[in-house]
């Protein structure tokens, strides 16, 4: 259970003011088929979070114990500091001739590629050695940051600044780093 939190909390809040979240938007405001987009977030982050977190496993299995901590340590660090930098908004999102779910399943799941999100789904996967999981924790986390500007727009505003969420993750992940550098001096 622990992975599914954790991996849901780091996602959500990493999510807040991503580019995938600003595609989100993107899309939404373009098709106006909130649950055609929705369901278009669903698959691609599933599948694109499901190879993650597999990855994640699979580099844990490979790495000597030491090895593996130490590298999670310096990339929740490294994740807690790139979270603070701002995403730009998508410069434009073109119709195209596949329609709102296949054009969504395609843009999110090229757009997570390499993204903070994705690289976090990485690092759960090999903390916690649960594709599963992680997979499950990191796409509800997706769904519902996403969700809040597919459905809301402009409600996410009053929840709180983009800022404010990406400060409270940038220090998750610092938390998650920290965690993970006592852990690694453990295997010292």
């Amino acid at each position: 259970m622990a992975a599914l939190w954790t991996s849901f909390f780091v996602v959500a809040l990493a999510e807040m003011g991503d580019k995938t979240q600003l595609l989100a938007l993107a899309l939404a405001t373009r098709y106006r088929r909130t649950w055609t987009i929705m369901l278009g977030i669903l698959i691609a982050t599933v599948a694109n979070h499901a190879l993650a977190a597999t990855a994640g496993v699979w580099i844990a299995r490979l790495l000597p114990p030491s090895a593996m901590a130490w590298s999670l340590a310096v990339g929740f660090i490294a994740f807690g500091i790139w979270t603070l930098v701002p995403d730009r908004t998508p410069e434009h999102v073109e119709h195209g001739h596949w329609g709102s779910l296949v054009t969504t399943i395609v843009l999110f799941f090229v757009a997570e590629m390499g993204d903070k999100t994705q690289l976090a789904t990485v690092a759960l996967g090999a903390r916690f050695a649960s594709a599963g999981w992680v997979t499950t924790g990191t796409t509800l986390g997706m769904l519902v940051a996403d969700g809040a500007v597919v459905f809301g727009g402009t409600a996410l505003a009053r929840v709180g600044s983009p800022a404010l969420l990406r400060r409270i993750a940038a220090v998750l992940f610092l938390i998650l780093g920290l965690s993970a550098v006592a852990g690694a001096l453990a295997t010292w």
